[in-house]
């Protein structure tokens, strides 16, 4: 199976490569900006299995321009792809009165602009019956609780569930199916940064197995479906 990830450095991203380079008959590309987490997160899959087949990609998806040269630099690592998980993910914990346009570009160019556009860019590398998972949050449904210093994130997040819905219809003639998981509170460093004194309900490596069977059997079931995964709120 070929699987690429994006945000894998650190958090769910990581822990999803991690679940899925357990299995020898895995490739996974993992994505993300930062070099040295990468090569670490390799390290560590190769001491849990030294057959592990990972990656390391350094780049940052707000770099519009190089996406041509990015994807023909992935099709020399994988020439097909079989699972897309879209896990990049940016958050700015500010009250709305005071978020201003750079912080604004900054959190949707990473949360939907990338995610639009890298997901464009795979379309010709995804094979027939792939499955591409975009992972949004409990916040960005309608009617869920908002909290205060998250309206950009959240609506960001509202974006990736209506996407995914659309991105669905328009490629069933490419037999690719498209699902988002909206995730309540995982413990990782974003969740810390946008609820400082909450307790999350779940750990990243129990999230990240959930994700990643979610990924190999989910298209099974549906498609164009966005899923809240939360026991709590947030």
């Amino acid at each position: 199976m070929n699987i690429i990830v994006t945000g894998a450095s650190q958090g769910i991203g990581n822990e999803i490569v991690k679940v899925f380079s357990r299995s020898k008959l895995n490739h996974v590309i993992a994505i993300s900006r930062n070099e040295k987490q990468l090569q670490a997160l390799v390290e560590e899959c190769k001491r849990n299995n030294p057959d592990a087949l990972v990656t390391p990609y350094t780049f940052d998806l707000t770099q519009f321009d190089f996406y041509p040269l990015v994807i023909q630099r992935i099709k020399t690592f994988m020439p097909h792809c079989d699972i897309l998980i879209n896990n990049a993910g940016k958050l700015i914990n500010k009250p709305f009165k005071r978020i201003d346009q750079n912080e604004f570009d900054a959190i949707f160019n990473v949360n939907v602009k990338g995610l639009f556009f890298f997901t464009q860019a795979m379309i010709p590398l995804m094979n027939k019956g792939g499955h591409i998972v975009n992972i949004s949050s409990i916040g960005g449904i309608q009617g869920s609780k908002k909290f205060k210093g998250l309206s950009t994130y959240s609506a960001s997040k509202g974006a990736v569930a209506i996407l995914t819905e659309a991105l669905a219809e328009e490629l069933q003639e490419d037999e690719i199916r498209v699902n988002c998981l909206a995730l309540g509170g995982v413990d990782t460093e974003m969740f810390q940064k946008a609820f400082p004194h909450a307790e999350a309900s779940y750990s990243p490596s129990h999230m990240a197995q959930y994700i990643a069977d979610f990924a190999l059997n989910g298209w099974k079931h549906f498609n164009g479906k966005v899923l809240p995964v939360s026991v709590a709120t947030p």
